[in-house]
């Protein structure tokens, strides 16, 4: 127990450090107050949802175990250290242990003494991976990549994390202190019963390195260790929403209020006639929406992000990491100014990220499916494309032509409206008008209506939905694009456009049921029509095929190729609407020999086409995205390339070209109708 002079100081610095802590705290939920739109949702279920989360660290297992094992170590350990500081505090206080002598105290003992081993080992064991393992990929940063000043800092002779620096100074050290002190108090135990104390193995262990030193000298021990162990938490607190640490209680927050979506990538739309709006996009931190404020101050700086980013693994300026550490920087820096109503003098473009790493972007989702803490740095750089393109009328001239080309025939391609169903030509393929009671209506897209090679798509799905005997029908010349790139690259009030006709067409055929042949289109119709007033039930073609097998519809020629195949999954159909088993239950159901590919399922890299990316050309890095993607499918020593998007088709196709590794590329439908014995002939 405390003496009375040390009883008053510590109280005295207790006050003071929640005080500080108070300021700290309140600059940070005042900044994030500062963002854009409603009020940050919260919920009870959320709540316990968000604790679950926050408690077993759920998202953080999906990939390096051996790191989140350790990490974990840390984490539980930490939340535990809430009570152990706790009783800490009350014992310094208090005669006699916290929680007492019986089971409860023993338990509570037994479990500190048990956690401090685990924080003081997985504290090392980082410390060690980080400041002395820098080759390790997930640590560094190309040199083409921005970042704000003061992120890395030179600590013997390496270069490394700032805040994991001070973060990992902070914990070895209080814990450490606090460990150290618990063998002091044992070494007292010692002195006047005789033992120690077995239910705290670890410390009980380390105790008779005190043996021979008098009670003064242990009492001293002790009281030292607890002021310093004590002493550095009272100093922390304050900085303690400054540092990296914070993700440590900011992500159970971003966990409750996280915007429930429709899926992992559906954006929110601008609101074009409310009058008030002035500025649409992001081009300040404090245009961001609250909940994207709220991501930097959550970020671990785990770089787990970029390490799944197709722009940054193939050499690019983006790295979806740096986005949010740069945010958090600048925002540690600024807080005072934010949280007390004042502007920025920077943009984003100035200190967060390139412009050209904007334009990097293919928003295939596998930052936001990849966070441990739920952040969404996707949706930053499509807020920050909208801004550009709407605002400041800036992006690649290569977009123009899309643009153009969907405002005046309502596709990307730029061809004439009226030869939207050239492709169909000798086919039965029923229009809206001519079958306006069908079960299904066939959402054709604009790549196989107008694209040579996606049209074979278009051509063999036609032919297998008249062979099952499906009652559909297609929209005709009234379907237009449905804003996909022109979202994605930033072009909203294009797609708000695109969007309220397509419902409006949508509306009067009335369709019970509508089928895409595209992953964007099954998304955009699907997952964001809806919040423009257009809520239909829409499904893959692969899933319609699926059905289709499984009620025997689909007859095969056992003649069929037996090459084995390998299926590239579509980041908009099952990263982002979860759609993995439907082409995979197709392929099955045909006796196709079939292998995966390391990076499968919502775990699939990108093509490269998604965000726009299909009209522009793609910023210099070390490869291009789908020659990268390419190569691991020709790794699998696979003969066909199955794909279930007319985006992922063309991306793969002409990798192929140039491979020296050939593979047959091909949707799922036109195997399909090969096994159908149709062979894409009319």
């Amino acid at each position: 127990m405390l003496t009375l002079t040390e009883k008053v100081l510590f109280a005295l610095a207790l006050l003071f450090s929640a005080y500080g802590t108070y300021l700290g705290f309140s600059k940070v939920f005042k900044t994030i107050r500062r963002g854009q739109g409603e009020p940050l949702h919260v919920s009870f279920w959320g709540a316990v949802k968000a604790l679950g989360k926050w408690i077993i660290m759920k998202p953080i297992w999906k990939t390096r175990p051996v790191a989140s094992i350790f990490h974990g170590m840390i984490a539980w350990g930490f939340i535990f250290y809430f009570l152990v500081n706790f009783g800490d505090i009350v014992q310094g206080y208090v005669p006699g242990k916290f929680l007492g002598e019986g089971t409860v105290g023993d338990v509570y003992r037994f479990l500190g003494d048990i956690f401090s081993i685990s924080v003081l080992v997985g504290m090392t064991w980082f410390i060690l991976r980080r400041f002395f393992l820098p080759s390790k990929k997930d640590l560094t940063y190309h040199d083409n990549v921005k970042l704000i000043k003061n992120v890395k800092v030179n600590f013997l002779n390496l270069t490394v994390h700032r805040d994991s620096l001070i973060v990992g100074i902070f914990i070895l050290s209080h814990v450490g202190f606090r460990f150290l002190g618990e063998t002091f108090t044992i070494g007292l135990e010692q002195l006047h019963a005789g033992h120690g104390d077995p239910g705290q193995p670890f410390a009980n262990a380390l105790s008779p390195v005190w043996a021979g030193l008098s009670e003064s000298s242990l009492v001293f021990g002790q009281h030292l260790c607890w002021w310093i162990a004590l002493g550095l938490i009272l100093g922390f607190l304050p900085y303690f929403p400054y540092t990296k640490h914070f993700h440590l209680i900011m992500a159970g927050f971003n966990f409750w209020t996280r915007p429930e979506r429709t899926s992992l990538g559906a954006m929110d739309p601008i609101d074009f006639e409310d009058e008030s709006i002035e500025e649409f996009g992001v081009a300040k931190i404090e245009d961001l929406p609250k909940t994207h404020i709220m991501d930097a101050f959550s970020c671990i700086m785990c770089n787990r992000c970029q390490d799944v980013c197709p722009a940054y693994t193939t050499g690019k300026e983006l790295s979806p990491s740096a986005l949010e550490i740069n945010k958090r920087y600048y925002l540690n820096e600024h807080m005072g100014m934010l949280a007390d109503g004042g502007e920025s003098e920077q943009t984003m473009l100035d200190f967060a990220i390139t412009e050209s790493a904007v334009w990097a972007c293919t928003a295939c989702g596998a930052c936001i499916d990849i966070c441990p803490v739920g952040n969404e740095p996707m949706f930053d750089i499509l807020n920050m494309r909208r801004n550009l393109v709407l605002m400041e009328s800036s992006f690649p001239g290569e977009l123009q032509n899309a643009y153009r080309g969907m405002e005046r025939n309502g596709n990307p391609w730029n061809i004439s409206a009226a030869d939207r169903m050239k492709w169909a030509d000798g086919l039965d393929v029923p229009t809206i008008d001519e079958n306006p009671e069908p079960d299904v209506l066939w959402w054709v897209g604009c790549a196989p209506a107008y694209d040579p090679r996606a049209q074979k798509t278009a051509v063999a799905l036609a032919q297998v939905l008249g062979a099952a005997g499906v009652n559909f029908a297609v929209l005709g010349d009234a379907e237009t694009c449905t804003g996909d790139s022109a979202r994605r690259s930033g072009n909203e009030y294009l797609f708000f456009e695109l969007a309220k006709a397509n419902i409006e067409t949508l509306n009067e055929a009335k369709a019970k049921r509508i089928v895409t042949t595209c992953p964007h289109c099954l998304h955009t119709i699907g997952k964001e029509y809806g919040a423009l007033g257009g809520n239909y039930d829409v499904i893959h073609h692969t899933e319609l095929l699926a059905e289709l097998a499984a009620a025997g519809k689909i007859s095969i020629n056992t003649g069929a190729t037996t090459d084995q195949i390998t299926f590239h999954d579509p980041c908009y159909l099952g990263r982002h609407n979860d759609i993995v088993d439907a082409p995979r239950d197709v392929l099955k159901a045909l006796n196709l020999p079939a292998v995966e590919m390391p990076r499968h399922g919502k775990k699939s890299f990108c093509c490269g086409a998604g965000g726009g990316q299909m009209w522009k050309e793609e910023e210099a890095g070390d490869a291009t995205v789908n020659t990268t993607r390419y190569e691991e499918a020709a790794g699998t020593g696979a003969r066909t390339l199955a794909v279930g998007c007319p985006f992922c088709l063309t991306m793969m196709d002409d990798a192929s070209k140039t491979s020296e590794q050939p593979m047959v590329v091909k949707d799922v439908v036109e195997i399909v109708a090969d096994a159908m014995g149709r062979n894409g002939q009319a």
